[in-house]
Parts: C-alpha cells; sequence; structure tokens
C-alpha cells in the first residue's frame, strides 16, 4: 500500500469530519441558545441568539448530513461574517503584531470553522449520511 490515501480513507474522513464538526459546532449554539457548556443563553431574536440558533441547528443537521451542501454554505457564511465582525475589525495593518493574525485575535476557530464548512460544502456530507440515504431511495 502506498503513502496515498485511497477513496475509501478520503471518504470515511470526511464523514468523520462531518460529524464531528457538526457535533462541536452544535454545541456553540446550545450554549447561546439554552445557557450549556458554560454558556449564557441569550434572546433569540438578537444577533447573538440568530447566530446560536443557526450554530446549534446548522450544527445538528451537519451532523446527520442532511441539507450538507446548502447549510454548509450557510455556515461558511456565518463564519466569515463572525470572523470580521468579532475578530479581523480589531486591526486592518498585518505589519502590526497587534490583532490581524487570527491566533492572536483569537479568531481562528471561526476561520477553521469557515474552511471547513466550504470543504464540505464543495464535497457534500459523504456516504454515511442522511443526504447519501436518501439519494438513494430517490434513485431506487
Amino acid at each position: 500500500m502506498g503513502f496515498g490515501a485511497s477513496s475509501a480513507w478520503q471518504n470515511l474522513t470526511l464523514n468523520l469530519l462531518r460529524i464531528i464538526a457538526g457535533f462541536l459546532f452544535l454545541q456553540h449554539g446550545a450554549q447561546k441558545l439554552f445557557g450549556v457548556f458554560g454558556g449564557t443563553q441569550v434572546d433569540w431574536l438578537s444577533f447573538i441568539g440568530l447566530a446560536g440558533i443557526l450554530e446549534f441547528f446548522g450544527g445538528l443537521l451537519v451532523l446527520l448530513g442532511l441539507f450538507t451542501r446548502p447549510v454548509a454554505f450557510v455556515l461558511a457564511g456565518q463564519m466569515a461574517v463572525a470572523y470580521w465582525i468579532g475578530h479581523g475589525v480589531k486591526s486592518f495593518s498585518p505589519f502590526e503584531f497587534g490583532s490581524f493574525w487570527p491566533t492572536v485575535n483569537q479568531g481562528e476557530r471561526a476561520v477553521l470553522y469557515c474552511f471547513i464548512f466550504l470543504l464540505l460544502w464543495t464535497h457534500g456530507g459523504g456516504s454515511f449520511s442522511l443526504d447519501a440515504l436518501l439519494g438513494k431511495r430517490k434513485a431506487a
């Protein structure tokens, strides 16, 4: 066996990435919506409440692999907005060692989630998803 990843391993790791990312992401929404996991409950009709709704229910859909592509697209956009609103606006100069860099302004989670969701948008939920199951039923 060579060093290249086989399609079976690629499929397995795509599914694991989707499941773990959805599981972790929905917890951020649960913090906001229900005040669990050390979070503070917010008003669901607020801007942060909307973020919590997207994170909890979007994370759940990603975890299940249901409507993965459109949900991942929306969540990638949410994370891009979250980065620029909460982290990236602290400094616009890449030469300042203040807060331009995601590791300094604590925005690396938003950046990482954004690109994970972009990957899921382009690749879909994988073969162990409800999307795949529904696609097989539709084809039959």
